[in-house]
C-alpha cells in the first residue's frame, strides 16, 4: 500500500508538506519521497524508511528545501516521486496504484517507439515511471492523466506537479480516496484526509471516481468531472488499511469498526470473563463488541510501543512472526483462568493469530474465543497492494479449502465458502479453528460488515471475500 500528499501554498510549503506526508506513514514502510518546485526549480529527496521514521530521515532534506508546491509520499514498494522530463514540460509524479496488466502496457509502448524502462532490483517495472510514460502518450496533460486512468487494469490514483501547479486524478473506479483541504491561500491533497487538519486545513472537497483537478494557492479547479456511478472503494479501507481517525465517502473508519464489533455480538452465543482486541487492530471491533453485549472490555496483553512504533512489519515473513510475539506483553492478572473473547480486524495466513493464542494459553487463559472482524479472505486483492505474496496459498482459507476439496477449485466451489449459510463454509471455519487451536471462532458475516460501513453495497468492492468485481 500507499499514501500521498501534495499541497500548494502562497508561502513556503514545505512544513505542510513534510507533516503531510509524515501523517500517511501508517500505509508503507519501505520508502519516503517528497519534491518541491519554487524559483529554484524542482528539488526531491527520496529515502529508504524501513529501518527508521520517514521524520528521522527527512529532517536534513527539509532543513534546505523551499518551495511553494510540493507533492511526496510513503511507499511500500517503489521510489516516488519521480520527475520528468516531457513534451508536456518537466513535472514530478507520484501515485497509489496496483497494474495487473504491466507487461501488456509495456510492449504496447515498445511496439510505439518507445525506447526503455529502469528496471527496479528484481527486474520489475516502476509503476509510477510506467504511468508517466503512459501519460506522455498524448498531446496535452490532461487528455495524458485520462489515458492513465483508463488503460490500467487494477488501480491508480495521481498527484502531478508542474509550474502550474498540482493535479490531482483518482482512480476511475475510486478504489483509493482523494480528498482536498483549503486554508487561506493554499490547497492540498491527500489520501487521508485527517493528514491535513492540525496543518490548519478544513475540508473543501473528495474526488469522485475518474475526478481531475488542478490547484494553485489561489483555486482548485475541476478539469474532468466525477463519474459517481462506477465508485467501487475498497472496504479494506475501513476494516485495515485506514488509520482510526480516517473517513472515506463520509464514514469514519472508528465508528465502522464500533459498528463491526456490535453485529459479532448480536450474533454471538458466548459468554465469556472478557473481550479485548489485538494491540492496536482489533482494539475499535472490541468496545463496540463490548458496548452491545454488556461483557466487560479489558486489555490483557499490551504492545510495548516505545520501541514499536511502526504500525506495519518487516517483509520477511519469518521477521514478521518473531516481531509479532516480541511486542506483545502479558497483564497476567487479567488472563489467569479467564475466558477470553478475542476480536482482530482479518485472518489472512493465521500465524500471528496463532501464536498469539497459544502466548494466552501458556499465560494461564481457560478459553480463547477468536471473533475476525472481517469474513475469511478468499481471493488475494486485484486492486491494491494488500500484499506482495504470488500466491492465494498463503491464505490459510485455501489452504484449507485445498485439504477439503483437491486441488481443483473452481470459483463455483469457492462460492459455496464465501456463503455463511452452507456447509461447505462451516467445515472450512471448523478447520481453521482446529488448527489455530482457538476455542471457537466466528467470522463477521459479509452482510453485516457492510452494513456497518452504511452506504451504498453496490459501491464497496467486495472481490477479497467473495470474487465479486
Amino acid at each position: 500500500m500507499s499514501g500521498f500528499f501534495g499541497v500548494t501554498s502562497r508561502e513556503d510549503c514545505v512544513f505542510d508538506l513534510f507533516f503531510g506526508i509524515d501523517y500517511h506513514s501508517h500505509l508503507g514502510t519501505r520508502r519516503g519521497g517528497m519534491v518541491v518546485y519554487g524559483e529554484d526549480g524542482f528539488d526531491r529527496a527520496i529515502h529508504n524508511i524501513e529501518n527508521s521514521l520517514f521524520r528521522t530521515k527527512f529532517d536534513k532534506d527539509i532543513q534546505k528545501m523551499k518551495g511553494y508546491y510540493g507533492i511526496g509520499c510513503i511507499s511500500d514498494y517503489e521510489p516516488q516521486p519521480l520527475i520528468v522530463r516531457s513534451h508536456h514540460g518537466t513535472y514530478a509524479i507520484t501515485t497509489v496504484c496496483k497494474i495487473n496488466n504491466t507487461d501488456e502496457l509495456v510492449e504496447k509502448l515498445f511496439n510505439k517507439g518507445h525506447s526503455h524502462f529502469l528496471e527496479m532490483s528484481g527486474g520489475d517495472v516502476n509503476p509510477t515511471e510506467l504511468i508517466a510514460s503512459l501519460i506522455n502518450e498524448k498531446e496535452n496533460l490532461i487528455e495524458g492523466i485520462k489515458y492513465a486512468l483508463d488503460s490500467v487494469d487494477g488501480s491508480v490514483s495521481i498527484l502531478i506537479m508542474n509550474n502550474a501547479g498540482v493535479y490531482a486524478a483518482r482512480d476511475k473506479y475510486g478504489r483509493t480516496p482523494i480528498s482536498i483541504g483549503k486554508k487561506e491561500d493554499a490547497f492540498c491533497a491527500a489520501f487521508e484526509k485527517f493528514a491535513y487538519k492540525n496543518l490548519g486545513y478544513s475540508d473543501y472537497k473528495e474526488l469522485g471516481p475518474g475526478e481531475i483537478v488542478v490547484m494553485n494557492e489561489k483555486s482548485c479547479t475541476t478539469l474532468v468531472d466525477p463519474n459517481n456511478d462506477n465508485l467501487k472503494i475498497c472496504t479494506f479501507l475501513w476494516v485495515y488499511y485506514g488509520y482510526p481517525s480516517s473517513a472515506y465517502e463520509g464514514i469514519s473508519v472508528e465508528q465502522m469498526r464500533y459498528n463491526c464489533g456490535a453485529k459479532m455480538a448480536k450474533r454471538d452465543n458466548v459468554r465469556p470473563d472478557i473481550v479485548a482486541g489485538v494491540p492496536d487492530s482489533g482494539i475499535p471491533h472490541a468496545i463496540g463488541y463490548a458496548n452491545e453485549s454488556g461483557v466487560p472490555f479489558s486489555r490483557p496483553f499490551i504492545k510495548y510501543t516505545p520501541t514499536w512504533a511502526r504500525s506495519f512489519m518487516p517483509t520477511i515473513q519469518s521477521q514478521r512472526n518473531l516481531i509479532a510475539k516480541m511486542k506483545l506483553l502479558a497483564v497476567e492478572e487479567l488472563i489467569k483462568d479467564k475466558s477470553l473473547l478475542l476480536i482482530d480486524d482479518s485472518i489472512v495466513r493465521g500465524t500471528q493469530l496463532s501464536e498469539t493464542t497459544e502466548f494466552l494459553y501458556q499465560s494461564g487463559a481457560k478459553e480463547v474465543h477468536i471473533r475476525p472482524a472481517c469474513p475469511p479472505l478468499l481471493y488475494a486483492c486485484k486492486y491494491l497492494n494488500f500484499s506482495r505474496s504470488n500466491s492465494e496459498m498463503d491464505l490459510i482459507t485455501r489452504r484449507v479449502i485445498a485439504r477439503l476439496e483437491g486441488e481443483n477449485v473452481t470459483d463455483e466451489i469457492l462460492e459455496k465458502y464465501a456463503d455463511p449459510e452452507t456447509k461447505e463454509y462451516e467445515n472450512m471455519i471448523e478447520e481453521i479453528r482446529k488448527e489455530l487451536k482457538f476455542t471457537s471462532l466466528q467470522y463477521i458475516r459479509l452482510d453485516d460488515m457492510l452494513e456497518s460501513v452504511g452506504i451504498d453495497k453496490d459501491k464497496l468492492c467486495t472481490y477479497c471475500w467473495n470474487g465479486k468485481e
